[in-house]
């Protein structure tokens, strides 16, 4: 064995000695003329082969990463000494010490050439270092976080989910603008530092792994605090990912520090490079222009414009002029959540839940009841279907999710909304804790309308909907499966499920209910069923029920001050088995987590697709409140919908059908393009989250640039990716004014849901003018007083009726 391992060593040491002349060969062969510009002295950024020319930007600063190739091209002799006093040396003050500015104010700008570069005492260089550190501990220190910046991944990404990469830096320290406006810590930031402030650095490493910011494989490779690339109530985001480049340099970095120096003392000891060492010995200057004006904007800006969270939607109450939605999707599976707890689930173009539009009631959609067992009083985990008053209410519309809370009788309850980007399901997450100070036992129930086929089909007769619909308990799992029986062998069978996973430590038996009947009772609503004033278990009843839904119920035991979740899930398969396996598969409560990050970086990744902010997906989603719920905000006037005399028919020859809600775009100016804009975006949004609209857009232009206007928008379009929907169902309708004649312009603004104006100003301004200029109705007054009548004597008793019972009979 020992002969067999000392020929192995000499095996790699061979190897090794062959590697190291391959790369001596390979340093002394490389080529700089190409990217050095003689008349600057600079190396560019990089080099354009396919067109044969040399990038227009160059490393101009000697605090960048640059330096170790000028450095290095110096000493082979391919590039002169001015390439490196051509280096920018522009100073500034951090901390009362003098140091260079680099361009983002990264760790890795100032100390990634002193993975192998030796350093001197009192120089620049030297001097640089130790405050490029000290501003960065000052700066994790002000903004609260644990210290560190330098180019990362930060917590955004791709189409392909893939985490997107920049340079983040300190301000003060960096000549870019705009370095306040993120907070992105990488761990490796750290481990650069432990060459200059081995103490600080370690117990900053110490910091990020108490917090869990370590993996399998090492630190990870950023934590981003920024407000803006975190999901609502968030405060930061781990970036799960490993570079091999940043460990890499990790690992050199602690070898600096625990085998002392042996990379700079490979570097000191190479001829070639001994003779160019005083370059990097180059003292502080004595008087110098420092370069004040990055330093006084930076702090500026940070002081005064503090990290801003993302736009997001509340509501206080949810007794809206007109309910506000919010609408998740994955593609697939489309939800639509009022903020009072209404709304509809869809799987393309089949209702999984029954719904119908209803702006005054809002009571369809899928619920959850909570019942305080003792007492017998219950209520939603919305305003819906119970209608009780809540003494803290709240709807948060934040891009990817839904939230409601409420407290009711010493309980506070968070549910959270979402629709999973992997599976076609919907997970509502409720949060109870129990705030009195005593033991509590809470009941839960959810509820939903099985329906499995189009939103036509079931309006038109529900009752005949119903009687194909089968459902499945499947006990042992707490799920119920149901499926709808086809009508005729061209007819798809559709599979959906609803499980309730309850997560808490004292829980009890689960009971179930499929009949809608046994659930309300005879002449009750949603408000009140007779399943919640009841104590008993639900029936159980299942199979061929006349009226199917999907009903669970368990119940929990809370201390106080504890928590107990419970995930209902809601979800659609083409299968038997692809259900039970969804089943299984949710009812594991960390999938939970998974659930709703995803559904928050798939929101961003849409987003990016059409060119949108979060500013504009919550104006769009207020624009689809009114059209959703018809409502007479943005509407034609009460006087011109009486002068409509047609009907929908007149649509066809425009080639619209008028079977889905329409938006008209009217506009004059091509000065308003931005709102064209805006509206071209939401219709792409909309479509995206399984909204269908037509959009039509008629250019009433009558100065002879009518064809120019066209062509902006027609640009617009296909800029927008709508391109191949324009003239079709759920697409984009261009007409000129002068081809539609007067009758046919008043049906287009009778049956249009909203009116867009360009000349009413942006759409922000429409929107926030929305029941200003409604008229207020005043309150009634009584203009006489209520005169009661005298009360009639009782008629007397008639003896002629037979089988008299005090108020009628039948003659003999």
């Amino acid at each position: 064995l020992i002969i067999k391992s000392s020929l192995r060593a000499r095996e790699r040491i061979v190897l090794l000695e062959k590697l190291a002349l391959q790369s001596g060969d390979l340093a002394h062969k490389m080529e700089y003329a190409f990217l050095y510009d003689k008349t600057r002295h600079l190396l560019s950024i990089g080099y354009n082969v396919s067109e044969d020319r040399k990038d227009g930007s160059y490393y101009d600063l000697l605090a960048s990463e640059a330096r170790l190739s000028s450095f290095v091209a110096i000493a082979q002799g391919k590039v002169p000494q001015e390439s490196w006093f051509s280096l920018g040396r522009l100073l500034t003050i951090a901390g009362g010490e003098p140091i260079l500015l680099s361009w983002s104010g990264s760790m890795f700008e100032y100390l990634m050439p002193l993975l192998v570069m030796p350093t001197y005492e009192q120089t620049l260089l030297d001097q640089t270092y130790k405050a490029a550190v000290a501003k960065q501990i000052d700066y994790g220190k002000k903004r609260g976080v644990p210290w560190g910046i330098s180019e990362s991944c930060y917590n955004m990404t791709d189409s392909n989910l893939n985490y997107q990469y920049k340079a983040f830096g300190v301000p003060g320290l960096g000549l870019k603008r705009g370095l306040a406006g993120d907070m992105v810590i990488a761990p490796y930031a750290s481990a650069l530092a432990l060459m200059v402030a081995p103490e600080e650095a370690c117990q900053n490493l110490e910091v990020l792994d108490f917090h869990g910011f370590q993996g399998n494989y090492g630190f990870y490779d950023a934590i981003d605090y920024t407000p803006a690339h975190l999901p609502h109530g968030q405060s930061n985001a781990v970036v799960r990912s490993f570079m091999a480049h940043h460990q890499g340099m990790s690992l050199l970095s602690i070898a600096y520090l625990l085998l002392d120096r042996p990379m700079q003392k490979r570097f000191e000891s190479e001829p070639m490079f001994q003779a160019t060492l005083l370059l990097l010995q180059e003292r502080i200057p004595k008087t110098t222009a420092f370069y004040l004006q990055t330093t006084e904007i930076s702090e500026t800006y940070t002081a005064s414009y503090p990290l801003k969270e993302k736009p997001i939607r509340i509501y206080t109450t949810p007794n809206t002029p007109v309910p506000e939605v919010q609408l998740l999707s994955n593609g697939r599976y489309h939800v639509m959540v009022t903020n009072a707890g209404g709304g509809y689930s869809r799987w393309k173009d089949i209702a999984v839940t029954r719904w119908r539009e209803d702006s005054t009631c809002d009571n369809w959609g899928a619920f959850c009841y909570i019942r305080d067992v003792a007492s017998g009083v219950f209520w939603s985990t919305a305003y819906q279907p119970a209608l009780k008053v809540s003494k803290q209410y709240e709807t948060i519309f934040s891009e990817g999710r839904a939230e409601f809370r409420r407290h009711d009788d010493g309980i506070d309850t968070h549910t959270e909304i979402a629709v999973s980007p992997e599976d076609d399901i919907e997970m509502r997450r409720i949060t109870i804790t129990n705030k009195s100070k005593i033991r509590r036992t809470i009941e839960v129930t959810s509820y939903a309308e099985i329906v499995l086929t189009s939103q036509a089909a079931d309006a038109i007769h529900p009752v005949f909907s119903n009687l194909f619909v089968q459902t499945e308990i499947i006990r042992l799992k707490g799920a119920i499966i149901a499926t709808r029986r086809p009508r005729s062998i061209n007819d798809e069978r559709l599979w959906m499920f609803h499980v309730m996973a309850v997560h808490a430590t004292d829980k009890g038996e689960m009971s179930y209910e499929t009949d809608r009947m046994r659930f309300i009772g005879r002449g009750n609503t949603l408000t009140s069923p007779e399943a919640m004033k009841s104590l008993l278990p639900l029936s159980g009843s299942e199979g061929s029920v006349l009226d199917p839904i999907v009903a669970i119920r368990c119940w929990i035991n809370l201390d106080t001050e504890t928590s107990a979740t419970v995930n209902i899930v809601t979800g659609i398969g083409e299968t038997h088995n692809i259900c039970t396996g969804l089943v299984e598969k949710y009812r594991d409560k960390y999938l939970a987590d998974r659930v709703f990050d995803l559904a928050w970086t798939h929101s961003q990744v849409l987003l990016r697709q059409i060119n949108a902010t979060e500013t504009d997906a919550q104006l769009y989603g207020r624009l689809a409140s009114y059209i959703l719920y018809s409502n007479s905000a943005l509407r034609a006037d009460s006087s011109l919908l009486i002068k409509n005399r047609r009907g929908q028919s007149i649509l066809w020859r425009y080639s619209i059908s008028g079977d889905l809600p329409i938006i008209l775009l009217r506009i004059e100016n091509q000065t308003n393009i931005t709102l064209w804009r805006q509206l071209i975006q939401s219709h792409a949004y909309w479509r995206l989250k399984g909204l269908a609209v037509d959009l039509v857009i008629c250019n009433e232009d009558n100065s002879g640039y009518r064809q120019v206007l066209l062509d902006q928008i027609m640009g617009l379009i296909a800029a927008g990716g709508d391109v191949n929907l324009t003239d079709r169902p759920g697409g984009i309708f261009v007409r000129n004014i002068d081809q539609i004649s007067e009758e046919d312009r008043v049906i287009f603004q009778t049956v249009a849901r909203a009116i867009i104006r360009d000349k009413h100003g942006t759409l922000v301004e429409q929107m926030n003018y929305i029941g200003r200029a409604q008229p207020i109705i005043p309150s009634l007054v009584p203009t006489r007083n209520y005169r009661y009548l005298s009360s009639t004597v009782a008629a007397m008793p008639r003896d002629d009726l037979m089988f008299s019972n005090g108020t009628g009979g039948v003659y003999p």
